[in-house]
């Protein structure tokens, strides 16, 4: 099954057919970044706000990265630099004790804002592009902007830790409202509270990057042969391919049958559901 997912690379040097001209996105300039964020606020549903406040302790559970706003802009004092503005938003999932029921589910967004300046190359080209359609006239020309486009790869934060303030205590610019897209509000299904005046849920989270820039590019590779699949489609999982078949290339584990010095306390299997190493 693994060797299903597995692309073969042919270098041959002597399969070389032809060198060849392709359309690609070169990367220009490229950061990775590991930012830890503070006491990011979280602002709670209308219903988890109302569990909040009324709650005796609160754990949050885990923070889910859903929507990402990039902009991009040249810097005014070089040119061949770009600013890079990335928002990411999180939903925030929280646990709440209330009384001696079990513990209710909050739900929250928490946003943070970081930027990032790389080289982009400059290029005094405009670009047109035409919409074409068969059997029809082909859409009118646009003309797209000269700039790089910004890519962004992240992974889910990690919750480092989690603290509930009283409202008092709050910094002013956590009180207040923030500018959410529409996109990102309809993704819950109460409307968020941007103002408490009990309690605010505050969170820090661990994130890894990364950052690139890119830019249009014809290049001129090597070309082997004409990419073309030489496996059969499959409808169900392991239809490709016989169960013993699989079984007989795995080796002998002729390790586990050499005979040991008997340590009961090391040798004995743990069978609890926290142990994931097999015996």
């Amino acid at each position: 099954m693994s060797e299903q997912c597995q692309d073969t690379l042919r270098c041959d040097p002597q399969e070389l057919r032809q060198a060849m001209s392709i359309h690609t996105r070169k990367i220009t300039d490229s950061c990775r970044d590991k930012d830890c964020i503070e006491d990011l606020p979280v602002y709670l549903t209308c219903g988890s706000q109302a569990l909040l406040d009324s709650s005796a302790g609160t754990r949050v559970r885990c923070a889910e990265l859903i929507s990402t706003y990039i902009d991009v802009e040249p810097v005014a004092f070089d040119r061949n630099h770009y600013c890079i503005d990335i928002t990411f938003y999180y939903r925030i999932i929280a646990d709440a004790l209330v009384g001696t029921s079990r513990p209710a589910t909050l739900y929250g967004l928490a946003s943070f804002t970081k930027r990032a300046v790389l080289c982009g190359e400059d290029s005094c080209a405009h670009i047109y592009r035409s919409d074409t359609r068969l059997c029809a006239p082909d859409g009118i020309t646009r003309v797209g902007a000269n700039r790089p486009t910004a890519v962004v790869e992240v992974l889910d934060p990690m919750v480092l830790s989690s603290r509930v303030r009283e409202a008092c205590d709050c910094p002013a610019k956590d009180t207040g409202s923030i500018q959410v897209p529409e996109p990102i509000r309809r993704m819950f299904d109460e409307e968020l509270t941007f103002c408490s005046d009990r309690r605010r849920l505050y969170v820090t989270l661990g994130q890894f990057s990364i950052v690139r820039l890119e830019r249009d590019a014809q290049l001129i590779v090597p070309v082997l042969d004409y990419s073309i699949p030489t496996k059969e489609c499959c409808d169900s999982p392991g239809c490709t391919e016989d169960p013993c078949e699989m079984f007989s290339r795995i080796p002998f584990p002729a390790a586990q049958f050499a005979p040991r010095g008997c340590d009961p306390k090391k040798d004995k299997c743990d069978l609890s559901p926290d142990n994931c190493e097999s015996c």
